[in-house]
């Protein structure tokens, strides 16, 4: 049997994930199979590479000289892929979670003006099946509050955070909160809320900053299923809400809040899928537009610059001089 990259590939996962068991969760294989696979290549060698055990896998002395070879093949070798991939590569379908703004579409279409993009509005779970799975080459996606998701542990994926956006509070124009910055737990206490349905990606946000803001959930006048019915609910029922801000709209008030949760977002993309110059090209280009379209957003916008220290990964862009946003009309 000849060693292929496949193997390097099945020897890293075990060697990364310290247990054949939970290397085929990340490989997507049975684990009988794995197994099977692993002797198989280890008789090739003339010898174990690991010891295994009901705690998991150590590496044997010939594993100790072989492994780390074989980690540098796989990853020597997906590099090499994906270059050859990003080359040949003619469409990039890319993913983004609640809605999509034809200039996002634009923005990533402008810095790979040899490829076509296309672009879909996905729930944050399929997301992340749709890249592991090769149906999207990438994607926008929110982080849960206990950061990685088990599909980022899961599948083959690797994540970027593009920007780390708080939870502001929003309100009617004329509710008298409306001015103020920031607010506090107890103001927050007072009011009234709709808050976001089970289920939906910013549920989990939601119930994490209830619980480290005013100490309990509380109650709820609706629940929505999405960021524009929930300022519906606030411009026309008077209610409160938590939102990204840019989530927002522009006919409901903004409001920082005092030691705010933030969400972080995150570019999605398959290991070995996507070269290291494109991914790098790809995150630029959405960090600009996110703080082109940010800039759209005057309270937040100058909240940003005011606060750079909480924007590292834009930081760079939050003293460059505005451009022209398309769409942003």
């Amino acid at each position: 049997m000849r060693v292929e990259l496949r193997h390097a590939r099945l020897v890293a996962a075990i060697a990364s994930a310290g247990s054949i068991s939970a290397a085929a969760i990340q490989l997507s294989l049975p684990q009988p199979a794995l197994s099977s696979q692993l002797r198989r290549l280890e008789r090739e060698f003339g010898g174990e590479l690991f010891v295994r055990s009901h705690s998991g896998v150590v590496p044997t002395p010939l594993g100790e000289r072989l492994i780390p070879m074989l980690v540098d093949l796989a990853r020597r070798g997906d590099a090499l892929l994906a270059e050859v991939a990003a080359q040949s590569t003619n469409t990039l379908r890319v993913g983004n979670v609640e809605w999509t703004p034809p200039a996002l579409r634009d923005a990533i279409a402008a810095c790979l003006p040899a490829v076509e993009v296309q672009t879909e509005t996905v729930d944050p779970a399929d997301a992340m099946s749709a890249v592991g799975e090769g149906l999207l080459n990438l994607a926008l996606v929110p982080s849960p509050p206990n950061r990685q998701s088990i599909d980022v542990k899961k599948l083959p994926l690797n994540t970027a955070v593009v920007v780390r956006e708080p939870m502001w509070l929003a309100l009617p124009t004329d509710h008298r909160l409306a001015g103020e910055e920031p607010v506090g737990a107890a103001q927050l206490r007072s009011l009234a809320w709709v808050r976001y349905a089970r289920g939906h990606w910013f549920h989990d946000h939601e119930k994490a900053a209830f619980a480290d803001l005013v100490d309990h959930q509380p109650e709820s006048v609706h629940r929505v299923r999405g960021h524009h019915e929930a300022m519906s609910w606030v411009r026309e029922a008077g209610v409160a809400a938590l939102t990204v801000p840019t989530g927002a709209t522009k006919d409901v008030s903004l409001v920082p809040i005092s030691d705010a949760h933030t969400c972080e977002l995150l570019l999605v993309w398959r290991t070995g899928a996507i070269s290291r110059s494109t991914v790098g090209t790809l995150l630029e280009s959405v960090r600009s537009y996110y703080c082109d379209y940010a800039r759209t957003i005057p309270r937040y916008w100058s909240w940003m610059v005011a606060h750079p220290e909480d924007f590292r990964e834009v930081r760079r862009y939050l003293t460059d001089p505005p451009p022209d946003l398309p769409g942003s009309g």
